[in-house]
């Protein structure tokens, strides 16, 4: 760890100039108590740096939860081994299977519910406060309910240091919570132009805890956040069937972890209560579960907490990019994907090239960087994967 700045706490070993000075940026607010933690993963992002955490006192900067509200990861240990998963044959019948069963990339999403699973989850929602605002910016927030998304999110199937099958995911909230976190961006601009606050990026402008937007968002963004948590579920549930039905047998969840990485919560902190925004962070409170997935090609870890105060009981969530998407799909070629992904069963296409592990950070040395934060619990290595164009 080093300290940046009187506000600037950072865990990161690699940090270009460009995401250090965002991060400075976010920092200088000066509703920030009583440090900005920047995680091993940190990268550039919409206004706050992907990879920060964030307290505040009496405000909120939309832009710095994110606009994929509630986005995390759930993982669940069956009581399959890898003999049960090689007994099976092939690995190809198991992924398309889950590629029938879960709608996949942007704006794809179920053509109806028929799951009573799904229904209850989606009865759950409606009664929560929010479902108003969700069913008014996005009327099919409902069919979006059970859908992965695309970019860097993914379904696995893996294997741990036991080698017993685990099956591990990556969504949030989907078009309904970018929908919602942008609208409150927005309104947060326009009120911070109203009140000619002069801001070093206009996407960290923010809104005030005692003001009916502030709460208005607080509402939404609850909601989101709840959306995203039953959205991996739902996908788990329909994982987990897909498992059963190639294997032949019920699937037992030994142990489950489903935690967010984009999320605002009340916490205390150096004697204060603050709005604690983690964009891209876990909760590495001490002893509580987490998950901090490589890339697509690379380990993923199921790790506690250490509970570090300096770091604000947080860790990375991931390795983190190192190239941009444009910037990857120009310097890496299908070869090297291919090359990457030996070993996994995936559906090789040059769509995923922008999600080449070598266009993000070496996991080992984000793990390293993260020592101080969290204990590994288990290593996964990735024998499927499933993701989205």
């Amino acid at each position: 760890m080093e300290q940046l700045s009187k506000t600037l706490m950072n865990w990161a070993s690699v940090l270009d100039d460009g995401t250090r000075q965002q991060a400075e940026r976010t920092a200088s607010m000066p509703f920030i108590h009583p440090h900005l933690a920047l995680m091993p993963d940190a990268h550039l992002g919409k206004g706050a740096t992907v990879g920060s955490v964030i307290p505040t006192l009496g405000a909120i900067i939309p832009a710095a939860v994110g606009v994929d509200i509630g986005c995390g990861m759930i993982a669940v240990r069956t009581q399959f081994t890898a003999q049960d998963v090689a007994a099976r044959g092939p690995l190809a019948g198991l992924r398309t299977a889950i590629e029938r069963a879960i709608p996949l990339s942007a704006g794809k999403h179920n053509a109806s519910v028929d799951r009573a699973g799904t229904q209850a989850r989606i009865e759950e929602l409606e009664r929560l406060d929010g479902a108003a605002s969700a069913d008014q910016i996005a009327g099919n927030w409902r069919l979006q309910l059970g859908s992965l998304g695309s970019g860097n999110h993914f379904i696995e199937v893996s294997l741990d240091e036991q080698d017993r099958v685990w099956l591990f995911l990556h969504s949030g909230s989907r078009g309904v919570g970018n929908k919602l976190a942008n609208k409150h961006i927005k309104i947060a601009r326009g009120l911070c132009e109203k009140w000619w606050i002069r801001l070093p990026d206009p996407d960290l402008a923010y809104l005030v805890e005692r003001t009916e937007e502030f709460w208005a968002y607080i509402r939404d963004l609850r909601w989101a956040q709840h959306f995203a948590l039953l959205n991996r579920a739902e996908m788990m549930a329909r994982v987990t069937d897909c498992l059963q039905q190639w294997i032949g047998q019920q699937a037992e969840a030994v142990e489950t972890v489903n935690t967010h990485h984009n999320y605002t919560a009340r916490e205390e902190h150096f004697g204060k209560q603050v709005w604690l925004s983690r964009k891209g962070a876990i909760d590495a409170s001490a002893g509580r579960p987490g998950l901090i997935p490589g890339s697509m090609g690379t380990r993923s870890y199921v790790v506690a907490g250490k509970g570090s105060r300096l770091a604000l009981n947080s860790a990375p969530h991931g390795a983190g990019r190192a190239f941009s998407r444009s910037a990857a799909r120009r310097k890496f070629s299908r070869a090297e994907l291919e090359a990457a992904m030996a070993g996994i069963e995936w559906r090789h296409t040059d769509a995923f090239l922008d999600e080449i592990p070598a266009a993000y950070k070496q996991i080992d040395q984000v793990m390293a960087d993260a020592a101080d934060l969290v204990e590994i619990t288990h290593t996964l290595r990735q024998i499927v994967n499933v993701k989205g164009d």
